[in-house]
């Protein structure tokens, strides 16, 4: 859709409106375009970024056998000398 400046100034919140739907939206002075409302895709934020990764290092990480220790290693590192 191409609009003139002063049918865009005019109707700015449908073009908007119009915009936000997805359609593009020519803005021209005399017949010429010079700008153009695009939709703007809403970045995502920090929690929807990581869900939306999930997956993606799927085979490149793993955690080896002995990552936890065992009661029996805590204790031992408990009963040394820390005081």
């Amino acid at each position: 859709m191409r609009v003139n400046v002063g049918q865009a100034k005019t109707d700015l919140s449908k073009l908007l409106a119009r915009a936000e739907a997805g359609e593009d939206v020519e803005i021209a002075r005399d017949g010429v375009p010079v700008a153009r409302l695009v939709r703007v895709d809403p970045a995502l934020r920090p929690g929807e970024r990581f869900l939306a990764a999930r997956g993606s290092l799927s085979g490149q990480i793993w955690i080896a056998e002995d990552f936890e220790l065992t009661d029996v290693e805590i204790g031992e590192m408990l009963d040394g000398d820390l005081a």
